[in-house]
């Protein structure tokens, strides 16, 4: 039994590379360790093709035009979408900073700020909040999946539902969702420095879709629509306004947050940054605009009840013309986009970084595609449909997201970029015991959670007024803060981490080394008595000129 067990457990470990320099330890494996120069494959235009899915899909389209149904003029909505595409932008620059230029992602720098064993949490909640975002990237797959194959075969658009109406989910849906989830499986096999041809190709079928749906709806309304001149409805428009951008921050929160997961695989120094800094806005506010002009339009040509979502809009395209072969013809085009958008989609901002996350969780045994697997087992068990439900709710559920995540980030930003000031011991990343500057107390940088509190607790009272759409006016205040949640969390947690880290330096400040290749070769595990002394002899040898990343 106990030398079968070790061997089961030696073939389960995750593949290494072939005369590697590194162990498959508690905090090292391939996809952990900075990027080798070999695997730095991403141009400036690989970036642009990363923020033209990550920016043009259906999460924008419909941010968008839920803004309408929140209360928002067409003309307010748009401002909204510009404002919080900038923001973006620059939030991925200053998080993606450390990709460029230490090769490492997200997993791997929260040990930095939060401490070795402290790093569990963060990218525990990042795995958590992106698990979410894959079930709803991929119940909205599924549902373009029904939609395709319901322009091919009109009675499957019809099909008799035999689930309840109480689990928000059709028999149709849940079809085109299994058969979505066959087409997403093997793009996860693909390595992510392999992934720009792809990301070139759902770009140009989604545009097409996006052009086609505008050309259509303004051409059968006359132009933008009778909505698009209406003023908004919101009781207040100033506040509906900042829950806006706090919506598109909170939505796209989570991918800035790991875009260091992405910049590492940079060949050169800025290539990402012009994209972040033009394609991320561009595309956000270009697609969001396009589905607020469609959603306006298309309320006159079909009448009823705002459409905000580009794939019911199909649905109901092809009803409206009586499944004719041309509108089918249409329909089954235009979902070839937003079926590979939802591919694209899932990919960039959830298989890659999740994956790479969960690797750092148990780094012996999962990589960044056995962790991509096990995220799309707990997206789909916590039954995204019910979240999707309404627009209002799903508003209430992006802006939800940023409540922890804008901490996370404050955080993050602060330290590496104000206390550290880009400085850091890499091999000390993958060091688990009191000889690593990052091991701070027991694994843990206190610092790190009390500033993360801070950005926080002044939030929960209004998250709770919010969902439970509370009229007592002693939430209205809290609600109010909470509207700001992405700007006020992310501020207050910058703003504390800064102050303690100022009255109570942590160790090691200032100190910087390269990664050196050597060192994990041969090492009992990264942090043992023994492991030290290597390292010891290592850096001795190597001094400032040891290789770095490669």
């Amino acid at each position: 039994m106990g030398p079968k067990w070790e061997q089961l457990k030696e073939r389960l470990q995750v593949p290494k590379d072939e005369n590697s320099y590194y162990e498959n330890t508690r905090w090292c494996n391939r996809d952990l360790i900075p990027m080798p120069a070999e695997r730095r494959t991403w141009g400036i235009w690989g970036y642009f093709g990363y923020w033209t899915v990550s920016g043009s899909c259906i999460s924008a389209w419909s941010t968008g035009s839920t803004l309408l149904a929140f209360g928002l003029s067409p003309q307010q909505a748009i401002g909204v979408v510009i404002v919080g595409g900038v923001l973006t932008g620059l939030l991925a620059v200053g998080c993606g900073w450390m990709g460029e230029n230490h090769h490492i992602g997200f997993t791997v720098s929260s040990r930095f700020s939060w401490g070795m064993q402290g790093s569990y949490f963060p990218v525990v909640l990042r795995v958590f909040v992106a698990c979410m975002w894959f079930g709803m990237q991929a119940y909205w797959g599924g549902q373009a999946t029904r939609v395709l194959w319901g322009a091919i075969i009109p009675g499957f658009a019809d099909m008799k539902n035999y689930f309840s109406e109480g689990s928000h989910l059709l028999t149709k849906d849940f079809i085109g969702l299994v058969i979505w989830m066959v087409a997403f499986i093997p793009l996860v096999l693909v390595p992510p420095e392999r992934l720009q041809i792809p990301f070139a190709i759902s770009f140009v079928l989604f545009a097409g879709s996006c052009i086609g749906l505008l050309v259509w709806a303004v051409h059968n309304a006359g132009g933008a629509g009778s909505m698009f001149q209406q003023p908004g409805s919101a009781d207040n428009i100033g506040w509906a306004f900042m829950f806006g951008i706090t919506a598109i921050l909170g939505a796209w929160g989570a991918g800035t947050l790991g875009q260091s997961d992405w910049t590492r695989y940079a060949n050169r120094k800025f290539a990402p940054t012009l994209s972040q800094m033009v394609a991320a806005p561009i595309t956000i506010a270009v697609t969001a605009t396009i589905g607020i002009i469609v959603t306006s339009a298309a309320r006159d040509v079909l009448g009823g009840d705002i459409i905000w979502n580009p794939i019911y809009l199909l649905a109901d395209i092809q009803d409206a013309y009586g499944s004719s072969p041309r509108s089918r013809a249409g329909v089954f085009f235009a979902s070839i986009g937003l079926v590979s958008s939802q591919l694209a989609i899932s990919v960039v901002l959830n298989s890659v970084s999740t994956g790479m996350d969960m690797a750092g969780l148990w780094p012996k045994y999962i990589n960044i595609r056995r962790g991509s697997y096990i995220m799309a087992c707990i997206g789909i068990a916590v039954q995204p449909w019910q979240l999707l439900s309404t627009a209002d709710k799903f508003l209430k559920v992006l802006s939800g997201f940023g409540v922890f995540m804008a901490p996370a980030t404050g955080v993050m930003l602060a330290d590496y970029h104000v206390v550290r000031r880009h400085k850091l011991k890499l091999n000390d990343l993958y060091t688990g015991n009191k000889s690593s500057i990052y091991w701070y107390n027991k694994g843990v940088n206190w610092r790190a959670p009390v500033a993360f509190l801070c950005g926080v607790w002044p939030l929960l009272p209004g998250l709770v007024g919010t969902v439970n759409s509370s009229t007592d006016p002693s939430f209205t205040g809290w609600i109010r803060l909470y509207n700001l949640t992405f700007i006020v969390g992310l501020a207050m947690s910058f703003a504390v981490f800064w102050v303690l880290n100022y009255f109570f330096p942590p160790p090691g400040l200032g100190e910087e080394a390269p990664f050196v290749d050597e060192v994990l070769s041969g090492m009992e595990e990264p942090g043992s008595e023994t492991g030290k002394e290597e390292l010891g002899m290592a850096n001795e040898k190597h001094g400032a000129a040891a290789t770095v990343s490669t």
